[in-house]
């Protein structure tokens, strides 16, 4: 069993690398038409979200602020999926990025969910 710190670390480290996988992912994409543009931005912003809210859970002063930070977090890697799905129902992204991206960012929001429940007590 992996200890907190193990999982902040991990979370930590997974969101980084994932938003390093979504930077990549966006640079590839067709950004000519302006549907593509927005929603890049977009994803950017909440992809890239994700960690920012981690670090700052990681100095959060409280465990309530801890708390609050991972769920902005899990909200960020909700509405990358959001985006996410949204490009592959309208054919702008390939299958095998999509799944690739997709299984990250559900992994990333299950561990911010397991660890959001086990701070408040409910796991």
């Amino acid at each position: 069993m992996e200890s907190k710190n193990e999982n902040q670390r991990n979370a930590k480290k997974r969101s980084y690398d994932f938003a390093v996988l979504i930077i990549k992912f966006i640079d590839n994409l067709d950004t000519r038409n302006l549907t593509n543009q927005i929603i890049a931005k977009q994803l950017i912003r909440c992809s890239t979200s994700i960690g920012a809210n981690i670090i700052e859970a990681q100095a959060g002063s409280s465990k309530k602020d801890f708390t609050n930070f991972f769920g902005h977090a899990l909200k960020s890697a909700n509405e990358t999926l959001f985006w996410l799905n949204l490009l592959s129902d309208t054919r702008q992204i390939h299958s095998v990025d999509f799944y690739k991206i997709q299984t990250e960012a559900v992994e990333i929001a299950k561990i911010l969910g397991a660890s959001i429940l086990t701070l408040r007590g409910k796991r």
